[in-house]
């Protein structure tokens, strides 16, 4: 797999004539950081799957959907909760025949979709995470499903994060992933490692990409340092910068 990290929780991850494209969203939208990750340039008749995990700014952008237009072989994947309407996609310029590229799930649904085996965990806060098989390999996209624990929110909605989280990840602790984009995210403080720590004890993978960093990626070094993570810090592999490429 050739992998590039765009920036935030975006990748392109290639694997044989097969693009998969995560949560891809323009670098400038975003007030909280100044995000310069370049998409790739693909041959055109490559097989290009986008998938977005909910509808979030940092997450979703409707670019995507112009990119039909130089890619034939495109298909877009997402949560049913955002399926959008004729007009929406009117105003926004969008031809009406990206309809028939759109595939739509719930949580905890399955599609197969032209060798690609995918399927959809509930997240922990809008639209899904992603496990897709795709030529014998295993990819999990957590998007904003995480361990969501903020100082002086209530208890019950921080109980619910924890328990939520943890019944999803445990639904792969019998799978083996090749490689994970999870969350580690500095704006928890003392929680920021929970969610990661939990996927690590509790799922076998062979390489995990820390994502959703806010560019503080020295937050990876200070998660691997701790005692707790000894046993699997050589998975966790270093993001140093935008349009980074790992090939693993």
């Amino acid at each position: 797999m050739r992998i590039t990290y765009l920036h935030h929780s975006c990748f392109t991850v290639e694997i044989n004539e097969k693009v998969l494209i995560f949560d891809y969203f323009r670098g400038e939208r975003m007030r909280e950081c100044s995000y310069r990750g370049k998409l790739p340039d693909f041959p055109r008749d490559r097989e290009i799957y986008v998938f977005s995990s909910h509808q979030h700014r940092d997450h979703f952008d409707m670019e995507i959907f112009r990119w039909q237009e130089i890619y034939p072989n495109i298909q877009y994947i997402m949560p049913k909760e955002m399926r959008f309407s004729d007009n929406y996609f009117k105003k926004n310029g969008i031809d009406l025949s990206v309809k028939n590229r759109i595939h739509y799930r719930k949580p905890e649904e399955r599609l197969f979709l032209q060798g690609l085996e995918i399927e959809t965990l509930k997240s922990t806060d809008e639209g899904v995470a992603f496990l897709i098989t795709c030529e014998g390999q295993t990819i999990y996209h957590a998007g904003d499903l995480h361990w969501w624990h903020w100082e002086g929110e209530e208890t019950a909605l921080n109980a619910y994060q924890e328990e939520t989280y943890k019944s999803q990840i445990d639904r792969l602790k019998d799978r083996l992933i090749d490689v994970a984009f999870v969350v580690l995210d500095p704006r928890l403080e003392q929680a920021a490692f929970w969610g990661m720590d939990y996927f690590m004890k509790h799922v076998k993978v062979r390489y995990v990409i820390p994502m959703h960093l806010w560019q503080k990626y020295e937050l990876i070094e200070q998660y691997k340092r701790r005692w707790e993570a000894e046993p699997f810090r050589d998975k966790i592999l270093d993001v140093e910068g935008e349009n980074q490429v790992f090939e693993v």
